[in-house]
């Protein structure tokens, strides 16, 4: 039998059944990408960490005892993420992420810790991988450790209530981490001078020789000073003493007298 044409609108109809077949399960898809925090904060990606933005005014149609998970996976794992999984078991495990959980569930609130609006001038950030005290801790699988390499990574952040998922955002971009300088790139001390330490010792070098030349230019003047002072007393005047020839006085006989 011959196959039968599909109908040009079958593709499109498909994104928006599984659109309908979530709305019935009670999952709220919100139209929300979480995104890096403002550049102006500074340290926004580390080797192990980076900082999101929080979903402010986003979550606005849950009760209040829904819970808001952040979700942090490899790339490989979003196509086939599953939001029934529950956060803490095994496959939800920052201790075995990446390598037997490929994507694991932290930083859990409440929509307290979420108001909306925002009050002006408040940092409203999340730093993601800040904890080292629970990273090889396996009693907390829902540990926000230190991310294990450079990524890269997506997130999302998932609502549940009880067990139950009821929204979620959508994916982030790619998000890549800085990479650590091996330690055969970084140069060994005193191996090599930046353009800095070769002005500043420049600098010095010239201050010595001033310095130098002053303190001789000082010591000549202090010594011709001296001797200029000796040469001002006169040399004593030479006295002459006149030699006289002692003439010896014979007596006189006394009939000459």
């Amino acid at each position: 039998p011959h196959s039968r044409p599909r109908h040009p609108g079958a593709r499109t109809m498909l994104p928006l059944l599984l659109l309908l077949l979530a709305t019935a399960h009670g999952l709220d898809k919100l139209h929300y990408t979480p995104t890096l925090a403002s550049s102006t904060l500074g340290g926004l990606r580390t080797t192990s960490t980076f900082v999101l933005e929080q979903p402010r005014c986003i979550f606005t149609n849950l009760q209040g005892n829904a819970v808001i998970w952040l979700v942090v996976a490899v790339p490989e794992a979003v196509a086939n993420f599953s939001n029934s999984v529950r956060p803490g078991t095994p496959e939800r495990a920052f201790q075995g992420f990446p390598a037997s959980a490929p994507a694991y569930m932290t930083l859990n609130t409440t929509l307290l810790n979420y108001p909306c609006p925002r009050a002006p001038g408040e940092i409203t950030v999340l730093r993601v991988g800040s904890e080292t005290s629970c990273a090889g801790d396996g009693t907390r699988p829902t540990c926000n450790g230190p991310l294990p390499g450079p990524g890269p990574y997506r997130v999302k952040f998932l609502a549940l209530e009880g067990s139950k998922p009821v929204a979620e955002t959508e994916w982030s971009e790619l998000i890549t981490l800085r990479t650590a300088r091996p330690p055969g790139s970084i140069p060994a001390m005193g191996s090599g001078r930046s353009a800095g330490m070769i002005a500043l010792t420049t600098i010095l070098s010239i201050l010595f020789a001033i310095l130098l030349a002053g303190l001789v230019a000082m010591l000549v003047f202090w010594g011709s000073d001296a001797c200029g002072s000796s040469s001002t007393f006169s040399k004593p005047e030479v006295v002459s003493v006149q030699r006289y020839n002692t003439h010896h006085v014979h007596d006189q006989p006394a009939a000459q007298l």
